[in-house]
């Protein structure tokens, strides 16, 4: 995931300074796996794979520096994986 954002940001430009603080704070918290951008780019939101129990501090951890560095409030929210796109029996 790591990797897969800063390809995002170096390779195809598609990143933001927003984002790019986002991912930092959250690559460098104990207990996530990864963090990157998702969706179009230049901007937006990013996702973050990160131990179960460890959520709400991450996300404690995300609003209060991420203002301390911009200025800006961010929304934080946790979702679980679902199956994805896959043919249904109808």
């Amino acid at each position: 995931m790591n990797e897969s954002h800063s390809s995002m940001r170096d390779d195809y430009e598609v990143s933001c300074e927003e984002i790019d603080i986002l991912t930092t704070l959250a690559q460098n918290f104990e207990g996530v796996y990864g963090s990157r951008l998702t969706g179009g780019g230049f901007g937006g939101c990013t996702v973050t794979l990160v131990e179960k129990n460890r959520v709400e501090l991450l996300i404690e951890y995300l609003k209060r520096e991420y203002k301390a560095s911009t200025g800006k409030d961010c929304d934080c929210f946790e979702t679980l994986p679902r199956a994805g796109a896959r043919l249904l029996d109808v």
